[in-house]
């Protein structure tokens, strides 16, 4: 049923020149961000705006200026990203084109569904390498993204500091890793490549919700996403060859495109995060839904337990470990 959405976002579309909205629904699928499809002379759009408590169930708070951050990501993601039509900072609120669920089906319900296809892996690996390589050439960026304590706020600290007081005897380890993504500042950052941010275009990949925007590790985007893969085997057990078939063809094509530091330190800094993400997704401020049993949340500690007390090198040690517990 069509609806208007709230006067501050109506509000919002007046002062981007966005004004004489007919309609429209609320979106869901975000916990950060009030998102709506509204229905204009000229078609629909999608607006968000920025909320400052997010909705789960851990007492979480970010700051709205985020969203003046996303959209400059969008800016130098274009080609990958929708298409910004305008932004309200003092709302928080920005307006992007509408990508039709029908040309455009969201990667995580592909997943959800059993479709693994490593080939849109790949892809995703060459979008996100892309990103990473054009703005890493250009340090200047940095400049633009002075987002290291929001960067914290919304993914460091609810993932790998909460999860350090979760299981305090991986806590120094799980503190290093904090430091060390601090430390390893290279490259716009995304900081929520997830499969729920990521739609199936007709042309490619295209990423949503860059709310984490930072000048920062880009180790970070590709753990990020390769736990996403290394879940789902829990949430669609029969597609599990499928999803480590993705999750290789995601971390190759990935490392394959690394040119501004050596791909294998790179490797070295996502397979130490990798388990700690992995470890946070249970006991973290932001468990993933659909890991809801006791018996598969024991599986995700003792994996990532394990590779947090004893480090691996290399992505495919990660893979191999979570393969023989998931087959056990």
């Amino acid at each position: 049923m069509s609806e208007l959405p709230p006067d501050a976002i109506l509000d919002a579309l007046r002062r981007m020149n966005l004004s004489g909205a007919t309609g429209g629904e609320r979106l869901t699928g975000g916990v950060s961000s009030d998102i709506w499809r509204i229905d204009l002379p000229s078609g629909p759009i999608c607006v968000k705006r920025a909320l400052a408590k997010l909705r789960v169930a851990a007492d979480w708070h970010a700051p709205v200026e985020r969203n003046v951050f996303e959209a400059r990501w969008m800016r130098h993601a274009a080609g990958f990203a929708p298409r910004l039509l305008g932004q309200d900072e003092a709302s928080g609120t920005l307006a992007m084109e509408f990508l039709s669920p029908e040309d455009h089906p969201l990667w995580k319900n592909q997943l959800r569904d059993g479709i693994a296809d490593a080939g849109f892996a790949a892809r995703v690996a060459t979008a996100l390498v892309t990103i990473h390589a054009q703005t890493a050439a250009d340090p200047g960026v940095a400049a633009e993204f002075p987002t290291d304590a929001i960067f914290y706020d919304i993914r460091l600290e609810p993932y790998l500091v909460a999860t350090a007081r979760a299981h305090p005897d991986r806590a120094e380890q799980l503190l290093r890793l904090v430091a060390a993504t601090q430390a390893n500042k290279k490259a716009l950052v995304h900081g929520d490549v997830s499969p729920k941010n990521i739609l199936c275009g007709p042309s490619g990949p295209v990423f949503l919700d860059a709310e984490c925007a930072w000048w920062g590790d880009p180790a970070f985007d590709l753990a990020f996403c390769l736990n996403h893969l290394l879940l789902k085997c829990l949430w669609t057990p029969g597609a599990a060859d499928g999803f480590f078939r993705c999750f290789d063809a995601l971390a190759a094509g990935y490392l394959r495109g690394v040119v501004w530091e050596p791909p294998d330190a790179l490797e070295q800094r996502a397979a130490a995060l990798l388990p700690g993400l992995l470890l946070a997704r249970v006991d973290g401020k932001s468990p993933v839904e659909y890991v809801t049993s006791e018996s598969q949340k024991d599986q995700v500690r003792r994996v990532a337990r394990a590779l947090l007390a004893d480090p691996p090198s290399h992505l495919a040690a990660i893979r191999n470990a979570w393969k023989k517990e998931i087959d056990a």
